[in-house]
């Protein structure tokens, strides 16, 4: 992505000329704007990407409440870059930490209108960083967990020779079985849905932001669950603040959501596995032999 492409899709979505630009991982920059602020260029990496990362961010930065978790604001999309504010980096802290966990608890009461269903405005066919996703409305979790989940990257897994079909059946027996492992039914929340440690932003504000998200409407486990699959700094301060805003806002966390840890993170490293290999494929099946001996 060139630099004076970058600040033309800039200018373009702002309004605004650009006076300058660095680069961030992949494919995105920040450029600086003449008035002084500084926006995220983003390509997407396939069709309907930035689509639904814009519907997505939008969605989640609804403002339901005091303790909502903040989301850069979207300032322009097209089928192929997405423009954003940019956030600068600060440190973690217990203080952001605890906040971060109120206000993940407020988002996820403001729920959604069906498990599956996409942020408003947002295409059914999203996805999960370098992976696509599908959204599609289901009235009951299990359901929707299998079939649009697991499934899919099951079958892509042994179609290119990651998964033996002795292992697939694995996977197979705990879709099977969700509607017992699921726990407590509860109504669907409104997710990040892509909430490992590098989109949770701490930010030079004393904020945390999430970015990049995949949001849907999902079981919040499933949020929760992310958090702890890749090393989320101060994670014990920020579930303990979760487990009391969930109080407060009259959800509290079901029994048994620790042991479902792992069928949560079963989409995530699911998805990993069929993106990199290599010791994803062996941690998705242990995700997967755990949730079924929870």
């Amino acid at each position: 992505m060139s630099v004076s492409e970058a600040g033309r899709v800039a200018e373009e979505h702002t309004g605004t000329r650009a006076t300058g630009e660095r680069r961030l991982a992949g494919a995105a920059s920040v450029v600086t704007l003449s008035d002084g602020r500084e926006v995220v260029v983003k390509r997407g990496p396939g069709p309907d990407a930035t689509m639904a990362e814009a519907a997505g961010l939008r969605w989640l930065g609804e403002q339901g409440g005091a303790g909502d978790v903040p989301v850069p604001t979207v300032h322009g999309v097209d089928d192929t870059w997405l423009v954003i504010d940019y956030i600068p980096s600060g440190s973690p802290s217990v203080e952001a930490a605890e906040a971060f966990g109120r206000g993940l608890a407020a988002l996820h009461a403001r729920s959604a209108p069906a498990f599956g269903s996409a942020p408003p405005g947002g295409p059914a066919n999203a996805w999960i960083g370098l992976a696509r996703m599908r959204n599609e409305p289901h009235d009951d979790w299990p359901t929707f967990y299998a079939r649009h989940r697991v499934e899919p990257y099951v079958r892509e897994g042994v179609d290119s020779g990651l998964f033996s079909s002795r292992e697939a059946a694995v996977f197979e027996e705990v879709c099977t079985r969700l509607p017992e492992l699921a726990g407590a039914s509860e109504p669907p929340s409104r997710l990040h849905g892509d909430a490992w440690s590098g989109n949770v932003h701490w930010g030079a504000d004393g904020n945390v932001w999430l970015i990049d998200p995949a949001a849907h409407g999902g079981h919040r486990e499933t949020d929760l669950a992310m958090l702890r699959l890749f090393g989320t700094p101060l994670l014990d301060h920020v579930l303990g603040a979760y487990r009391e805003g969930a109080q407060d806002v009259g959800l509290p966390l079901t029994p048994g959501h620790e042991e479902r840890v792992p069928l949560h993170q079963l989409f995530p490293l699911l998805v990993h596995a069929v993106l990199f290999g290599g010791g994803y494929v062996g941690q998705a099946l242990a995700a997967a032999r755990a949730a079924l001996s929870a």
